[in-house]
Order: C-alpha cells, then structure tokens, then sequence
C-alpha cells in the first residue's frame, strides 16, 4: 500500500511531551485551510468493512467528500454547508440532517467526523474543543486525543526542504479510533487552496 512513497514514519511511543490546549475564542483562528485531497480510506467496526478512494474538497464554507469504491464507483457524495450535510447514495438518493457523524452513522454504518477531521489531516488539533496533544522530540504531532476520538500519526511526507516550515508538514497515514470504529486515512496527493 506504501510502496514507492517516500514518507517519514513515527514511532507513536516516544512521546516527548504532552499539552492540554482549551478551545479557541476567537472564531477566525478556529477556521481550518482550505484544501484538496485524494488518497485512500479502510474503515472497520464490529458491523462492517469499507475500502476505497476519497476525493475531498475542504473550504471554510463548505466540504464535499467523494467516497469511492477500489474501481471509482461512487459510493457516497457528502456535502457539508452551513445549514446542514447531505449525502448521495450510489442510487441518487439524497438524505439531509444537521451534523456529518449522525448522517453517517444512519446510511454507511460507521460515524465520519468531517468538524475535526478537517484539522486532524492537517496535523492540528481543532481549536473549537479541548484537545490533548503528543509530541515527539522534534516536535509533530503523533497523537491527539478530542471530542472522543483518537487520532494517530502514522507517517508524515518527507520535506527535503531544510528551512521548511512546521505548518508545512502535512500527515500522509492518519489513524482514527473510538470505540470499535477505527478509520485509516492514507493521502495521496494534497493541494493547498
């Protein structure tokens, strides 16, 4: 699954410190970059297994997220504004509610949380709740702990750069568990927008 990609892996126990941050007040510092993505996700639970693509599309108005089967089916279209999230089954069938995790949770089987995740692939913590975050000795991130959820990075992209900066850095391998429900997000290609 990782042949051929240079990335820098991380060795989750060797945290160097650990920091509480409590959430943000100023609402401008709680937006999230924009961004483009494609890569591929696995997800497990007790009820289900789902491979496939995902081609997602973050902006601060407004998320849309393709799930795709290993062929390029559409699997699921998931489009969040802000009055509400719908998502489009393979059938075009639309279904709407008010948040992402419960939508999904109802039609796929499994919860997505979109509002963290967001920042979570960017190698941040949200700033909208409390969040505990390791770091290891050169200071990224390999573990946040929020809203619930446990977010591990696998594997970093290798800058080649030696004046890079740290907000650069963007994860490639991103693990998320709560519960039974365990979600691996692998980035294949990322655009800033």
């Amino acid at each position: 699954m990782l042949a051929g990609c240079a990335g820098l892996t991380i060795q989750t126990d060797q945290v160097s410190r650990t920091v509480i941050f409590e959430p943000a007040t100023d609402r401008v510092a709680a937006m999230a970059d924009g961004f483009e993505l494609l890569g591929r996700v696995a997800v497990r639970n007790e009820q289900q297994r789902f491979s496939g693509n995902v081609h997602w599309q973050h902006t601060s108005i407004e998320d849309t997220l393709m799930l795709l089967s290993p062929l390029g089916q559409a699997v699921a279209e998931i489009v969040r504004k802000r009055g509400g999230v719908t998502l489009t089954t393979s059938k075009q069938e639309t279904f709407y509610a008010d948040n992402v995790e419960d939508l999904t949770a109802a039609l796929l089987g499994w919860r997505l949380p979109l509002n963290g995740l967001r920042y979570w692939v960017q190698g941040m913590h949200s700033p909208l709740s409390r969040a505990t975050v390791d770091f290891d000795s050169e200071d990224r991130i390999i573990a946040i702990r929020q809203d619930g959820w446990e977010i591990i990075y696998r594997q970093y992209y290798q800058n080649e750069d030696e004046s890079f900066n740290r907000q650069t850095v963007r994860p490639r391998i991103v693990e998320l568990q709560i519960e039974d429900l365990t979600i691996r997000l692998v980035v294949d290609n990322w655009t800033e927008i």
